[in-house]
């Protein structure tokens, strides 16, 4: 769509929600074909990892497009005082499928949030200081967008440690070429070796 052929909050909205559901689905594939141990296992010293970065992103979502307009969401949510990071991480308990489809609920709801309010929608957000806890949607889509990215970007680090997978969609997704990865990364080393001898 150009922005020319509709009005530019229609135009502004159709886009970052497009945006938001693109890279839903780019962090929802990057548990494609992970055992359960890789899915659920800590990959980072602060104990990241894949499976945990889907459900945070869902309570993101399910908070932000749900309490801040008044709208809860279906899905069960501790209270936001009492957040305890439980959301980063899956227990024994947790099934994959049953984390994706609590996913799937919420953006469900929260697109019919996007759908049915105006850009300029006001919410409120408890737990942001003031003067900022009084928004609308049009800020709260930008927020969203921002850290559904920002995790995407984690989770596409953290497959290509496990198994060297790359991209945003499987369409796209191309055939590990491992001489010439290694070619790349020996390039990129040697010219940080020459930097840092030329610094020392």
């Amino acid at each position: 769509m150009r922005c020319g052929s509709s009005p530019p909050r229609e135009f502004a909205k159709t886009s970052l929600h497009g945006r938001l559901r693109r890279d839903r689905m780019a962090l929802l594939w990057k548990l494609d074909g992970l055992s359960e141990y890789d899915a659920r296992r800590p990959l980072t010293v602060t104990g990241t990892n894949l499976l945990g970065l889907v459900k945070h992103v869902a309570g993101v979502e399910a908070r932000y497009f749900g309490e801040v307009f008044d709208r809860p969401s279906p899905e069960p949510l501790p209270r936001w005082q009492d957040h305890e990071g439980s959301d980063l991480w899956a227990a024994e308990n947790e099934t994959r499928d049953q984390i994706i489809e609590s996913c799937r609920r919420t953006w469900k709801h929260s697109d019919a949030t996007i759908n049915e309010l105006a850009l300029d929608a006001p919410g409120h957000v408890p737990w942001w200081p003031e003067p900022y806890a009084n928004t609308n949607l049009f800020a709260i889509l930008v927020h969203v967008l921002g850290e559904t990215n920002r995790h995407a970007g984690h989770a596409d680090i953290l497959r290509e440690a496990v198994d060297g997978r790359t991209g945003m969609r499987p369409e796209h997704e191309m055939q590990i070429d491992e001489d010439a990865r290694t070619a790349y990364c020996a390039k990129i080393e040697q010219a940080a070796r020459s930097a840092a001898s030329v610094k020392a």
